[in-house]
């Protein structure tokens, strides 16, 4: 971009800038006046604009027409000039946002200068905030299991739509990753990917990190709503957002506007906004710790996150990721899985859900020896029974049972344990166990072991009255 806009109540000053700057190969665009310059900036936004802080005969002097366009404009470098100028008003300005102040009669020299300088500047941070853009759209949905399926199927309904979602789901089951899914394939995947970690940032800060603030000493500072025009802003457990800050959020999603901290500006957005938590909000209501209202109007389309348990089958297929993801970004050793090692991941239990996961195979490659595939014994827990691999370790209440309630407990757990890792798929668990899959529909009923729908898939669980065992 090389469009310049140069607003001077002086027309030969601006004609002769706008002659000097198509000498050098730029494009210009003139205005004399404040309703000029602010219907060309809004028509179009030009890559630059040299602004006279005096303009006789406007509404606006060139210090206004320099906060709205960093208001609304915030990427265009403003260049202020002025005859009048002294150390108090390149301060004022340079406060207020603008790239550089250049005193008239000015240097034509210095002027062409300040203008490269400012328009590569610009243009640095752009191809930043693009990067930036680019990473954030490198989250991927790993999986092919029924519950994952159904999560991605409800994803996608939303993507195009600027519906407020609300992402519920346990810590580490990958919230984040479903709110950037949503962004890299709807209309604004163009835009900015704005996280705020409502748990992490201190309730006294939180204010002026969402709105920015207005110092005399600092001039403006934009705050994270600002940073998400035309893009979307993700609160990551909204539940942590202070009480008094979540009205002030409530007036933002009513009207797409706020007021900095300390200022008096209107500053107008445009966001999508999604959030998420993992703890139960209602409880959080009548607890008098969240805003019913602002719960309304968050969550608009309720989305749910399932745990890894409801997805074991995803397993191998999450181990395998991380494995290659680690390799291109951090040089370790990019391993197979052996069957052993997969099968016991598939049975082991998940509090941390997929970050959990991504843990361990990080761990494992770090710790592990060689390039061969991980084996069962890397994994953790496995270390008591290793000098032994034909031993079982009891746990301490199975080892206080008789043998025929430690057998009925056992083959419990096992079938649950077993089915669950196949996605409730009665017949794919069967062949794993070695039985028919009438005699294992047999044993199960006599277990109290039945299976029903959840999160799109079959999960097995305990009947409220099993039978009793012959």
């Amino acid at each position: 971009m090389s469009d310049i806009l140069i607003v001077d109540d002086e027309r030969d000053i601006r004609e002769l800038i706008s002659d000097i700057l198509q000498d050098e190969g730029y494009t210009t665009r003139l205005a004399g006046n404040s309703d000029d310059a602010m219907a060309e900036i809004n028509g179009e936004p030009p890559a630059l604009i040299i602004l006279d802080i005096w303009l006789k005969d406007s509404r606006m002097d060139g210090i206004d027409i320099l906060k709205t366009v960093r208001r609304d404009n915030p990427d265009v470098p403003v260049v202020i000039i002025s005859g009048h100028g002294n150390i108090e008003i390149a301060v004022a300005a340079i406060k207020q946002g603008a790239y550089d102040f250049i005193e008239k009669p000015f240097n034509i020299d210095q002027l062409l200068v300040v203008i490269r300088r400012a328009m590569e500047t610009s243009r640095l941070r752009r191809e930043n905030q693009s990067l930036r853009r680019r990473d954030d759209t490198r989250a991927e949905m790993i999986g092919s299991s029924a519950s994952f399926r159904t999560l991605v199927s409800n994803l996608d309904k939303v993507t195009k739509s600027n519906g407020r979602v609300m992402l519920t789901g346990p810590a580490g089951s990958g919230k984040e990753v479903a709110a950037r899914y949503i962004h890299a394939n709807s209309n604004r995947a163009g835009g900015p990917f704005v996280t705020v970690n409502c748990a992490g940032v201190a309730a006294e800060r939180m204010e002026e990190v969402l709105f920015g603030r207005e110092t005399p000493e600092r001039g403006i500072e934009a705050g994270l709503l600002e940073e998400a025009h035309g893009g979307i802003i993700y609160f990551d457990e909204v539940a942590d957002m202070p009480i008094g800050t979540q009205s002030k959020i409530l007036r933002v999603l009513v009207d797409q506007q706020f007021q900095r901290v300390g200022g008096n500006d209107k500053v107008r957005v445009d966001l999508r906004v999604i959030s998420s938590t993992n703890r139960d909000l209602e409880e959080a209501i009548a607890a008098g710790t969240f805003r019913e209202e602002l719960y309304h109007r968050l969550n608009v389309v309720p989305i749910m996150v399932p745990p890894l348990e409801d997805r074991r089958e995803d397993i191998p297929e999450l181990a395998r990721h991380f494995i290659a993801e680690m390799n291109t970004t951090q040089g370790l050793p990019l391993r197979e899985i052996s069957d052993d090692a997969v099968a016991l991941m598939q049975t082991m239990v998940w509090p941390g859900n997929v970050r959990q996961l991504k843990n361990l195979i990080e761990r494992v490659l770090i710790l592990g020896d060689g390039n061969g595939p991980i084996e069962a014994r890397e994994l953790p827990g496995t270390d008591e029974a290793a000098g032994d691999e034909n031993r079982v370790v009891l746990s301490g209440a199975l080892a206080t049972l008789a043998l025929r309630e430690a057998r009925e407990a056992f083959e419990r757990e096992y079938l649950l344990t077993q089915i669950n890792r196949f996605g409730g798929n009665i017949s794919r668990t069967a062949n794993f166990v070695g039985m028919e899959r009438s005699a294992l529909h047999r044993k199960l009923k006599s277990l109290g072991v039945v299976t029903s729908a959840k999160s799109g898939a079959r999960v097995a669980h305990m009947d409220e009255e099993p039978e009793t065992a012959d």
